[in-house]
Formats: structure tokens, sequence, C-alpha cells
């Protein structure tokens, strides 16, 4: 069994990135829910993700998402992270939120709608170069609504030669990563609808080409951690968007519906050789009702939570009840760490990096929520608008 400094180093070596579009005001399809303190602009977005670093020691990195965390100096901004603790993470293209993309963006049927797309992603690149940002996560909202309406195959060829050109704009140390979505908003084809078609293209991009798994973009009783297990065989899992659902792309906090599940996926990342720095560990929330920097915090405290989970598993027990074909013993062994309680543990750790015990606690102690909502009295909430 893995012995608890073993588990602790592995913990404090953890690195989840935070999304700044988490930060602002967030809603449904019908309606956007503001909310008192909420930032409103990419400093202050990062203002806020400085508290979720303060309070859990483990969430230095921000991503920004393009065109909502547009400024005039991307290098500036990178600097104000740094001066607050943190760095600027993956770049998120929008390519979804203007009119001519309706049917489509780099898949549209006309080329200079693909060229507005594309250009899309090559100042997405530029700010990459500017805040030294390792990775360009892209999804598309592309795809059909019905029979007929395109040609699904002259779309994957669109779609090819896109990624081709942003891949060959990319830096050396820079990374391609290809997002999936089986449904919304296109409802009878979508043209990156699965791991598959994903992983399809990221092999005949290159090696700096790589997939995320985002936990909401599957059909109910998929099995994530299957997913997961085989990218990392093949050395293209780039990272994951943590969220949670209950139908569909819910973007809860992550854990909250299955917590079971997102132990399962990460025992796999853990077996696999996946907790270092090559897969970035991402959130991807929408926090309509909830107070925002609270939710993150916990959300944060959720992934590592099942993270010491998957690290208890008593591997060499596991081991040799699946070769003994020993099955009820080898599941015994995984829900022996499941049922731990790892809190104690989270608890010691974070006392002895000089952190309180409880983050969530000590953020509300801190007075940010009183400070920021008497600051930011006036002017426009950041948020993504519905």
């Amino acid at each position: 069994m893995t012995a608890p400094s073993a588990v602790k180093a592995a913990l404090s070596s953890q690195s989840i990135e935070t999304p700044s579009w988490a930060y602002g005001n967030s809603g449904t399809r019908f309606k956007v829910f503001a909310q008192e303190g909420v930032p409103r602009d990419p400093w202050e977005k990062i203002d806020d993700a400085a508290q979720v670093q303060r309070h859990t020691g483990v969430a230095p990195v921000v991503a920004l998402h393009i065109p909502w965390d547009k400024v005039d100096d991307y290098a500036a901004l990178a600097r104000h992270a740094e001066e607050r603790g943190l760095r600027l993470g993956a770049i998120n293209a929008n390519v979804f939120q203007e009119d001519e993309y309706r049917l489509g963006s780099v898949c549209h049927p006309d080329a200079a709608v693909r060229r507005k797309a594309l250009d899309h992603l090559f100042e997405c690149v530029d700010i990459m170069d500017a805040t030294g940002s390792r990775d360009l996560k892209l999804w598309f909202a592309d795809g059909t609504n019905y029979p007929g309406q395109d040609d699904i195959r002259a779309r994957q060829d669109r779609l090819a030669e896109a990624l081709a050109a942003v891949y060959e704009r990319l830096g050396e140390e820079q990374r391609l990563l290809l997002e999936y979505k089986f449904f919304e908003p296109a409802f009878y084809t979508t043209d990156v609808p699965d791991w598959g078609t994903a992983y399809a293209h990221c092999l005949k991009l290159g090696d700096r080409a790589e997939v995320v798994v985002d936990t909401g973009h599957h059909a109910p009783g998929t099995n994530i951690e299957f997913i997961v297990a085989l990218l990392l065989r093949e050395g293209k899992l780039g990272g994951f968007d943590f969220n949670s659902r209950f139908y569909a792309d819910d973007d809860l906090m992550v854990g909250a519906a299955d917590p079971f599940q997102l132990f399962r996926i990460m025992c796999e990342v853990v077996g696999g050789g996946g907790l270092g720095p090559g897969v970035a560990f991402m959130l991807d929330q929408c926090h309509n009702i909830e107070p925002k920097i609270p939710a993150i915090i916990r959300s944060v405290m959720n992934v590592q939570e099942a993270t010491a989970k998957a690290l208890l598993v008593d591997r060499e027990a596991l081991g040799a009840a699946q070769s003994a074909g020993d099955v009820l013993g080898a599941n015994a062994v995984l829900m022996d760490a499941f049922n731990t309680d790892v809190r104690p543990l989270l608890a010691e750790l974070r006392a002895e990096s000089g952190l309180a015990p409880d983050p969530v606690a000590a953020y509300h102690r801190s007075g940010w929520a009183e400070q920021i909502t008497e600051n930011r009295k006036g002017g426009q909430q950041a948020g993504w608008g519905a």
C-alpha cells in the first residue's frame, strides 16, 4: 500500500488549472444570473483566481478564453498573474458566438467564414506567444442539424485543413489540444463528436497534438475511464476539462454528481502515469446559482480527494487479485481506497504547507467576498452572455 508520505508528495506536486470564465457571470440558455462582486475584466478574474491558489496551494494556473479575456497587452496580463503567484495557462479559442458561425466555423461551407475562423485561431497562437502559454485548446460547435444539410466528409476535410494550418503555426514548445463533444449545439452531426474523431485528427497532425477529455461531454453511461486509459496508453491524453453532469453538459462542480466516476478516472490517470506535467488538469465549469470562488475551491478540493484515493489503491494487491482472476478481491481493493476518508490527510498536508486545513472556511474568513462586493460596484460585469 502506498505510504501516506508518498501520497502527500504526489498531491503536493499536483497542479489544477482554473478557468477565467468560471469567475464571471454565467447561466443557462435562458438566463445569465448576475452576482455581486463578479470581475469586470480579466485582471479582476486573475485576482479572484489568486484567492483560490492562496487557500488551496494547488491552483497556480489560469486558463483564458478569447475574446472573453481580450486585453490590449497580454504580456502585462501575464505579469499581473505572476505578481499574484499565478501563470497563464491554456488559451481557449471562441469560434461559436458570432452570426457568421451559424453553419460552422472552420467546417463552414463558405471559404470566407473559414478564413475568419482560422484568423482567430492564429490570433490565439499570437496570444500564446505573448503570455508564454503552452496549450491552445480548441472546441468547435461545428455540425449540422438536418440530414443533407452539408457534406459530412467535406466538413472533415475542412476541419483537417484548418487544424494542419494551426499546428504548423505553433512553436516547438506549444501544443494543440482538441476537445470533443457528442452533441449540442448541432443535433444531427457534430464535426468532432467523440474521442475517436479527435484522436484520428491529432494522430495525423503530430506529437504536439493531443486530445482533451471533458468529463461532461459524453452520453450517459459512457465509460470515461476507458477512454482515459486508452489515450494515456497511446500518449495522446493532453488534458482534462473537469466538471460534473447529471444529464449532458451541465458544467457542475467536478465530482458533484458522481464522485465514484471521478475516482475511477483518477485511478486510470495514476495507473497510466498521467499525474505528471504532461496532462493538464483543467476545470471547465459554469457556476450559475452558487458563489463563484467557493465553488471553484470546492472543485479543486474534490479533484484532490479523488486523486488521494486513487493514490491509496494497493496496486500490488490489485495486481495479484487480477492475475488470480479474483473478481471480488480486485473490486474490493478499489472500494477500500474509495471508501477511505482522505480529508484528514489533506488537512494535514495543507497545515504542513502553511495553509488552513479547510480552504472554503478560510476563504469565507478572509473577507475577500465582502471586499470585492464593495469595490466592484459599477462597470460591466464579465460573463459569456445568453
